[in-house]
């Protein structure tokens, strides 16, 4: 006698029984493994708003660096000359001047890794620069344009230091320069520059 068919299966069944096949199998047949920690949760950081923010650390001045010392700029606008060096602001930038009336260096704010202490010292008695910080330096917002014609007219006039700051400069530098002898205001003058078999670690500032 034949054997009695099994009854069919109805469609639902047969499409549960393909996707649990489908979502234990992998790409090549393999089964799928699944890796579950317990016990283990998120942790859950509360971020404090401080309101008050932290002044910056002002930073070490290097083996050498004395107000009154001569430095040699190393980058930016004036670099390979010859500056004197005033103090240390707030921000930790050194304050220098050229003077500007020796080698037309204005007071700038450098930063001590762009600059070479040399052993040449120039006297700072009677020299305030007390008035001098870091908002000194800071630049004046332009007002806002309005008419188009006024943004795209031509020969814009350019922001340039202001009369209080020059006569400010002069008055400063005034009490530099009486300190300088003759052989130092040359020694300012002249620009630093490396020459045919001359090595910086070889020579002595």
């Amino acid at each position: 006698q034949a054997a009695p068919r099994r009854p069919a299966r109805p469609d639902t069944e047969r499409s549960a029984t393909l996707l649990s096949a489908v979502g234990t199998m992998g790409k090549a047949g393999q089964a799928r493994q699944v890796f579950r920690t317990f016990g283990q949760k998120k942790k859950s950081f509360l971020k404090v708003k401080s309101t008050e923010k932290k002044k910056p650390q002002s930073q070490k001045l290097k083996k050498g660096l004395e107000p009154g010392s001569v430095l040699i700029l190393l980058a930016g606008r004036f670099r390979g000359r010859r500056v004197v060096f005033l103090k240390q602001l707030e921000s930790g930038l050194l304050l220098v001047t050229g003077p500007y009336a020796v080698n037309g260096v204005p007071l700038r704010r450098v930063n001590q890794r762009m600059c070479i202490a040399t052993s040449t010292k120039a006297d700072l008695k009677g020299a305030d620069f007390g008035s001098v910080d870091d908002k000194y330096f800071a630049r004046e917002a332009a007002a806002k344009k309005s008419n188009k014609d006024e943004i795209f007219a031509a020969g814009a006039s350019k922001s340039s230091m202001s009369d209080e700051k020059k006569a400010g400069q002069k008055k400063m530098d005034e009490a530099v320069v009486k300190g300088l002898s003759t052989d130092v205001k040359s020694y300012l003058k002249a620009r630093f520059s490396l020459s045919s078999k001359m090595y910086p670690h070889e020579l002595k500032f």
